[in-house]
This record gives structure tokens, C-alpha cells and sequence, in this order.
């Protein structure tokens, strides 16, 4: 019906020989505090330097060119403003037509059908934990990733890893010398356990770095086929526990990109920087000073001449455009790497990088936990799978006591989706630029602002198609009279499209994730309010309650969420 008001309006400044555009005319287009305004509202106050009027007459000049407008009951003056009053049941019988006609589209965009886009986002180390901070980085990049591609972009997922350096010299000294009779697991839990433990034994023994050191040399310079050998077995078995996460996590790469691949090209560019005297060497390393654009010294190797991020980001970001030529390049990374990042994109306009301004940062901030609700085995983050282990626990105990005689396996499997859907629900109805305190309780709410709350939802909505399966209806029906939680409803509903245009435009998931919520807060004030099954409009709110059903899992499939059909 936007549509609508803005053809109308166009009209009507054409009689005045007045053009403006769709974009325009929206721009100015607000949604009245109160149904008593109307549904839509345009202010003629723009208009008053095309017109030389006042926008009171501006706003009476444009409705009389309007005249009668069907689906409109009617079009009112105040002041300087005009508010449309939509035909509800001409909206209502629209909209629910198209929503089931469209089904799993319902909202689809073609704003970027011609970007092809890359988003790296999770970025977790090989040989290390898959902790809560990531958690949220997957999350928000799994559904800006789906976003964009639900508005037409062609969208490639990689995952970047830190397959080098120190990290993993402790993690392979510290199994080769105290735990070389363990078999490798593809665990997360096994993979950390031994990182935790080399930290503790050279926190305890300072002399034991010299062992270290060794073995990082030796990795640098692949003289030990051996040692080589296990850095790649363990590197694939760290990979493989991640993939677990990520199907848990309902995501899923096209590719990985590891630090080991970039670091000998990444040399290679900061000498081409030293020649061009973009960088220089300083107390022996190599910077760029960037301090004239507010962005520091930016050091790209070492005294040593060891490789850092830096050297690494550059050769990576070179090695992204040339083999996917991308429209855009999109990091979801830490906020705490912001600084990092902009010294980047500042570097490679410098080094005029033909695709520097293709760029695009997604910074979120930290997950933090309640003091002593949980213990972490690493004594800074908290493992995923410890994470999780607590949450589904506590699921099953919610689960229970609304369904004490559910059969393991089906218990177990909901415990998980509900699980997963608290977890990132929590972090994707925040804004990401906001540290996050997890509040397990509060994220596992059936009541609450919560991922289960809405699914709770979902499912109400499908036990009344269940019964209606059962039973012949007649798909056709006629609208009495429309109640006003089914108003509400309506007008709820039919949002989505700019809420799914305005989530891509700003890149900004929370604005589903708070729609989603709202959504399902106006289906169950309307399923408590009105009777739907062998009620007078029964055929009519059958449709209501499937097209909710549509537009609930668009919603929730855009943040990355899955549905359950039974609670």
C-alpha cells in the first residue's frame, strides 16, 4: 500500500508539474503515532520551494487532484500534512494473497542482484577454542551473508584462519612431549585442552620457551618433514571439530582462507612498499607511518623480520579480488580490530589498490558472562562446547516441564535448535556495536524477548494448521468485519519487505531480530484474543494465521534460525 500512496502522490504532483521520484517521495513518507492519523502520512513542508505556497495549502491543493482513490476508505488534510487511510480489508485480501502466493519469497529484493560479494567472518585459530566471541562473529556474519543474498546479491562465505605462529609452536611442542600417546580427536574440547596446557607448563616453567622458539624455526622454515607432517594433520582434525560447530551453528563456507597461504606473497608486497616508499624501516622493523590520516604507525614485520597481521591482510585482501572479482569485500571481525582494519583500507588506497574502496568493515563488540555463572577451561574464554553443554542442559529442563514425556531423541534435538536459536537470538537483537552480558535464563525465556518465545510462536501457529489438515475448509472466505488484533496483525505483517530493505541497506541484523520478536508479540496478543478455529471467520484467520507462518520463518531463516513445528 506504500506503493500505492507514493503513485498517488505522484500523480497528483504531476498535475501540478512537479516530478519526483519513488525514492523521493519515500524519504518523506512517515508512519502516523496513531491509527487515528491514518497508516501513512506525507508532510508537504519539502514541497513548500517547488510550489511557493504554504505547506497547509500545498497539502489542499494536492488532495483535491487526488479525488477517490481505491483501497483507500479515505485521505484526509491536517495542517501540512496529508494521511492516507487504508481499505483494510482491501490490504488484508492483498496482502494475505500475496504472501501465500509467494510463500518463502515474500519480502525478496533485487536491489543488489548485479554485486558479487565475499563476507569473511568466524576467523577462528586453528589449534585453539571455539569460545562465545565467535559465537556472535558467525551469527552476525551467517545472517548479513543471508541477507544479501535474499536482496539479489551473488554472496561467497570464507572463513580466515590463523594456521601460524606462536600459538600453534605451543600447541605442537606441547603434545609432542607430553601427550604424543594421545590419539587426535576432532574435538574441540581434546584441541584446546592441550593449547590450555602448554600455556600452564610454560607459565610455569620459563625455560621451556627456548623449545618453543625451536619449534616455531622450524615450521617457518619446513625443514622437519615430520613436524610439518603433524602441523597438517592437527590443522585438519582443528578444522573438522570447527565444521561440527558450524552445522550446529546452521552455517556453512565456500571456501577458507588460512595466514600460511598469504604470509610469503604478504613479504613480497612490503618490499614492493619499502621501493615505492610507501613504507620504511624503523628501529629495524618495517612501518608505515599513518599518524597525518589519525590512524598511528601501522608495522608490517618485525626486527626479526617475522610477518605479522598486517603483511598477511594485504596479500589476503589481494588474493580475495583476484580470484573472485568482486563488487564488495566485507569483514565481520572483532570491534577491538578496528583501528587494525582502517589502517588497512588506508594502506591499500595508498598502495592505489584499484579495489580499495570495494571494502566494507562490520565491526561487533564483546560477549560478556555473568561472574561466576560459568567456569572456562582456559581461564580467559569460554568454549563453545562447554557453552552450549550448560544452555541445552537448562533447555532440557525447560522442555520437561511442559512435555515430561518426550522421548529422548526428540528431546535432545529440540533442546539443541532451542539452544541455538537462544544463543544467537541474544546476540543479533542488540546492536553489535554493544557488549553483550548472556543471561541464560533471560535468553531461555518462553516468555520473554527471547529466541524460544518466538518459536514458541511458530509453533503455536502450526498446531492450528495441524488441526485444520485434519479437517475440510474452505479456502475461499469473506471478511465481516476486521477486529483490531487483526489489524495489527495485518499491519505487522506487511512491514516486512522495508524491515528485509532497511536490514540490507544498513547492514544491520538486529532490525530483523527486533521484528521477529514484535512479530510474534502481535500474532499471540491476536491468537489470545480472537477464536480462529469454528469461529464466523474462520477461513479468513486460517489464512491470517499461515501467512504469519510464512513471514515468521522468512524472518527467523534471515538470521540464521530454524523453526520447529512442536515446541
Amino acid at each position: 500500500m506504500k506503493e500505492e500512496v507514493i503513485k498517488i502522490l505522484q500523480a497528483a504532483l504531476k498535475k501540478e508539474k512537479i516530478s519526483l521520484g519513488e525514492e523521493e517521495i519515500e524519504r518523506f513518507i512517515e508512519i502516523p503515532p496513531s491509527p487515528d492519523m491514518g497508516d501513512y502520512a506525507f508532510p508537504c513542508f519539502s514541497l513548500v520551494g517547488k510550489m511557493n505556497e504554504e505547506p497547509r495549502q500545498i497539502a489542499i491543493l494536492l488532495r483535491e487532484h487526488m479525488g477517490s482513490v481505491k483501497g483507500f476508505e479515505d485521505i484526509q488534510t491536517v495542517g501540512p500534512y496529508i494521511n492516507f487511510f487504508v481499505n483494510r480489508k482491501v490490504l488484508a485480501t492483498n496482502l494475505i494473497k500475496k504472501i501465500l502466493t509467494e510463500k518463502n519469497k515474500f519480502g525478496k529484493q533485487k536491489i543488489g542482484e548485479k554485486n558479487k560479494t565475499l563476507i569473511e567472518f568466524s576467523q577462528p585459530n586453528t589449534h585453539k577454542a571455539f569460545h562465545v566471541g565467535h559465537i556472535r562473529g558467525t551469527s552476525l556474519g551467517e545472517s548479513l551473508a543471508r541477507i544479501l543474498e535474499f536482496c539479489g546479491e551473488k554472496v561467497t562465505r570464507v572463513n580466515y584462519m590463523g594456521d601460524t605462529g606462536m600459538h600453534i609452536a605451543k600447541w605442537l611442542w606441547c603434545y609432542k612431549k607430553y601427550h604424543s600417546k594421545e590419539k587426535l580427536k576432532k574435538d574441540e574440547q581434546w584441541i584446546a585442552s592441550i593449547y590450555v596446557d602448554a600455556v600452564k607448563r610454560l607459565s610455569a616453567h620459563k625455560t621451556l620457551r627456548a623449545e618453543v622458539d625451536e619449534i616455531n624455526r622450524k615450521l617457518a622454515t619446513g625443514e622437519d618433514i615430520h613436524l610439518n607432517s603433524l602441523w597438517k594433520k592437527t590443522r585438519m582434525i582443528s578444522l573438522d571439530a570447527f565444521k561440527n560447530i558450524y552445522k550446529q551453528l546452521n552455517t556453512d563456507f565456500d571456501a577458507y582462507f588460512f595466514e600460511s597461504e598469504v604470509e610469503k606473497r604478504g613479504k613480497e608486497i612490503v618490499d614492493d612498499l619499502l621501493k615505492r616508499k610507501i613504507a620504511k624501516v624503523s628501529d629495524e622493523a618495517v612501518i608505515i607511518n599513518l599518524k597525518k590520516y589519525n590512524l598511528g604507525v601501522w608495522v608490517l614485520l618485525r626486527k626479526d623480520g617475522t610477518v605479522l597481521y598486517s603483511t598477511k591482510d594485504l596479500a589476503l585482501a589481494e588474493l580475495k579480488f583476484k580470484r573472485y572479482k568482486l563488487d564488495r569485500n566485507i569483514y565481520v571481525i572483532g570491534a577491538a580490530q578496528t583501528l587494525h582494519m582502517n589502517q588497512l583500507f588506508k594502506t591499500l588506497s595508498l598502495m592505489k589498490f584499484a579495489e580499495a574502496p570495494k571494502n566494507e568493515l562490520l565491526t561487533f563488540s564483546e560477549v560478556r558472562l555473568p561472574h561466576g555463572k560459568m567456569s572456562s577451561r582456559t581461564g580467559e574464554n569460554i568454549l563453545y562446547s562447554d557453552f552450549l553443554k550448560e544452555i541445552t542442559d537448562y533447555s532440557k529442563k525447560e522442555i520437561k516441564t511442559r512435555f515430561p514425556s518426550l522421548k529422548k531423541d526428540e528431546l535432545e534435538e529440540r533442546a539443541l535448535k532451542i539452544s541455538i536459536a537462544a544463543m544467537k537470538y541474544s546476540m543479533l537483537k542488540q546492536n553489535s556495536n554493544k557488549n553483550i552480558i548472556f543471561n541464560k535464563t533471560e535468553a531461555l525465556n518462553f516468555e520473554g524477548d527471547s529466541g524460544p518465545y518466538i518459536l514458541y510462536s511458530y509453533a503455536r501457529a502450526s498446531s492450528i494448521l495441524k488441526k485444520v489438515a485434519r479437517r475440510k475448509i474452505k479456502s475461499k472466505y469473506k471478511i465481516y468485519k476486521l477486529e483490531q488484533k487483526e489489524i495489527a496483525l495485518i499491519k505487522k505483517l506487511s512491514q516486512f519487505p522495508e524491515i528485509v530493505l532497511s536490514a540490507y541497506n544498513n547492514m544491520n541484523s538486529t532490525l530483523l531480530a527486533n521484528y521477529s520478536y514484535q512479530l510474534a508479540q502481535t500474532f499471540n496478543e491476536f491468537y489470545h484474543s480472537l477464536q480462529v478455529l469454528k469461529s464466523k471467520q474462520e477461513s479468513f484467520r486460517i489464512s491470517l494465521v499461515e501467512a504469519f507462518k510464512y513471514v515468521l520463518n522468512n524472518s527467523l531463516n534471515l538470521l540464521g534460525i530454524e523453526t520447529l513445528d512442536e515446541m
